[in-house]
Order: structure tokens, then sequence, then C-alpha cells
């Protein structure tokens, strides 16, 4: 399970990011708002924690900029900030969850489980695993019934971020933010060459890659192999 921790203050990062990959998450840490976007883009977290007093960028422009360019990742907001109407507000802006500072390590962990599994993250440490498809999480190898498949890495990120949603649409711009997460200035169009490309690969697993025209992509189920 991938986290993005968006966190200025420097004690409270270590803090987390140390207690957090101890239980088995891989952290990404942004200190700064204007940079926050960008690290969420480029990072394609399962959760994102986000605090509230962010210099360069307030935490609550950050989750409407998020949310209004499609990135869909369950956001929980942690701030000192602990009266109704700012919970309110960072909940109508499109956060998931909500923990006021100070809070417990035991209860953020269980947050961030919960989160995971309602938005069909995969477990920490667990590889994607979708009628005998599956996609190490390690090593990015995948198999299918346990025999390897040829993939480029494009295609596996690809496969990842589909599989973690299966049966769900994921939009073309999220896909597009993880397949080319080191290149900003491709098109959005290329993630259709990347489909193409998976689709074929993935005749006759007995898994298929739909389009949804308007909406992104998605895996299901298909005929049996």
């Amino acid at each position: 399970m991938k986290v993005l921790l968006i966190e200025d203050n420097v004690a409270m990062q270590v803090s987390l990011q140390r207690s957090l990959e101890r239980r088995g998450m891989r952290i990404v840490v942004c200190g700064d708002g204007n940079r926050a976007l960008e690290r969420w883009r480029a990072s394609a977290p399962d959760v994102v924690l986000l605090d509230l007093s962010l210099p360069g960028k307030d935490g609550l422009a950050v989750l409407g900029e998020a949310r209004a360019e499609g990135l869909d990742a369950p956001v929980i907001v942690l701030t000192a900030r602990g009266a109704v109407g700012d919970r309110v507000l960072g909940l109508n802006t499109g956060a998931d969850d909500y923990l006021p500072k100070p809070f417990d390590l035991d209860e953020l962990e269980a947050r961030i489980k919960a989160l995971s599994r309602r938005s069909g993250a995969p477990a920490a440490n667990a590889p994607a695993d979708f009628h005998g498809l599956r996609v190490d999480d390690d090593s990015g190898a995948v198999h299918w019934r346990e025999r390897p498949m040829s993939l480029t890495p494009r295609e596996v990120a690809m496969l990842r971020a589909l599989l973690a949603k299966p049966g769900h649409a994921v939009t073309k711009e999220h896909l597009s933010t993880v397949v080319f997460r080191d290149e900003p200035d491709v098109q959005l169009s290329a993630i259709e060459v990347v489909a193409y490309r998976l689709r074929k690969k993935l005749a006759g697993t007995g898994v298929e890659l739909v389009t949804l025209r308007g909406l992104g992509y998605l895996v299901q189920a298909g005929p049996d192999p």
C-alpha cells in the first residue's frame, strides 16, 4: 500500500513515515502545498494523508484541485483545526475521513486500511490477484495462473492500476499519471496505445480490458480460456 503524506511539519513527517513504514506501508512525503499536486500525480497513492495548514497553498485548495482533476485516491485530513465547520468544509471539498491532531497511530492505521479496502486498493504487501492474473507488487512481474507474462513497464503500471479496482472504471487522466509518471508532457491519447497493447496481451486469460467511452477503462472477468 502506498501512502502520500502531505505535511509540512518535519518532525511529524519523520515520525509518521517511520511508524507507517514499520507497519508495511510505502510512504511518499511532500511538505509544500504548491508541489502537492505534482507529487500526487507522480506517486499514484492508494491513500493520501493531508494536512490543511500548508505553506504555499492551503490543504483545502490542494484537495479541491485534485478532485477537479480526477485524482480520486481516498483522503484523510490530518489537522490541528478541530472546529466542526472545518471538518464539514474538508468533507464537502472531497475528503473521505478526518482525524484531528494529536491522534493515535493505531487509529490512523485502522482508518488507512479501512479506506484502502473501501476503494479497492491492495492490502500492504499483498499482490493484486484477479481470476488467476497476479502482479507482484515488489518485482512488478506479472503471472497468469503462475505462468509469467511478457509485459512492458507501462503495461504493468496500467494493469496494476486497473487491478486495484476490478470492475470499476479508472479514468484516462489517472492512468496517464500512473503510466507516464516521469513524462508530464505526454498527450492523454498516449494511454490509448498502452491500453490497446495490454488488451491484446490479456486475450485468452479470461480477463478483459474494457473501454468505457467518456469514463476510462476497467478490467472484468471474460469468457473462460
